[in-house]
């Protein structure tokens, strides 16, 4: 029996969780692929620290991956030391100085002692690939979905051990990709600006490795949870007339 292709499990997956937007595939390189057009765009003049790229932060590029497939360098997440650190492009004494790290620590939205506890991607990638889950060729190294309460609630019930957390909400890229977990972010500040992601919308990350059998496990609870409501719905008329 041959394996369902990326574009067979963008279908399900969709369908399975009724997704309203498609989801995407994000793959690391060790070099720049050829056969891919990279991400092309202005960049503003640098912060004083020498932090720019065409856009504000890494995670910009799952909303520019929704239609079309491109690659990326570490130049093009720059502008989002966080994301430059989860991603892998930096270490954290590479980024530590930047003026948005001190932002951040000065605010409090992060603490030094958290820093270190950020999951990033180990290997220095030489680019990373986006693009619509349904036109990638070869099994990606993280899905990810956009999804609201009631589908995460679906999710949580067809993935044991499914990770929830908060910021940075591009953690789940490296959880995904470094630790073979399916994690969920409830978002975060940072990215939920800079993406316009809607406020009762997170994300989740799905090993590649893993997608098919995560979509399986997916359909499965989605035709119990089918039945449970079938009969949830025919009991509470019931109430309705009295």
């Amino acid at each position: 029996m041959n394996s369902p292709s990326c574009s067979d499990l963008a279908e399900a997956l969709t369908a399975s969780l009724e997704l309203t937007t498609p989801p995407i595939a994000i793959t690391f390189d060790a070099g720049v692929p050829e056969n891919i057009d990279p991400y092309e765009g202005p960049k503003p003049p640098p912060a004083p620290d020498g932090r720019t790229g065409p856009v504000p932060a890494g995670c910009v590029f799952w909303t520019k991956a929704i239609d079309r497939t491109f690659s990326t360098v570490a130049s093009d997440h720059a502008n989002c030391s966080v994301g430059t650190l989860v991603h892998g492009f930096a270490g954290l004494d590479e980024v530590a100085g930047n003026s948005d790290v001190a932002a951040l620590l000065e605010s409090g939205w992060v603490t030094s002692e958290q820093i270190p506890d950020i999951p990033t991607v180990h290997e220095r990638p030489g680019s990373v690939t986006y693009g619509p889950l349904a036109e990638t060729s070869g099994t990606p190294d993280v899905v990810l979905i956009r999804i609201k309460a009631g589908q995460l609630m679906l999710m949580a019930d067809a993935v044991p051990g499914l990770q929830i957390g908060g910021k940075p909400q591009c953690r789940i890229i490296a959880l995904a990709s470094e630790q073979g977990q399916v994690a969920a972010s409830l978002g975060c500040t940072l990215s939920r600006t800079r993406t316009g992601l809607p406020g009762d919308e997170m994300t989740c990350a799905i090993p590649g490795h893993r997608l098919a059998e995560v979509v399986r496990s997916i359909e499965a609870t989605a035709r119990i949870d089918a039945i449970a409501e079938s009969y949830a719905s025919a009991d509470i008329h019931r109430f309705a007339e009295t």
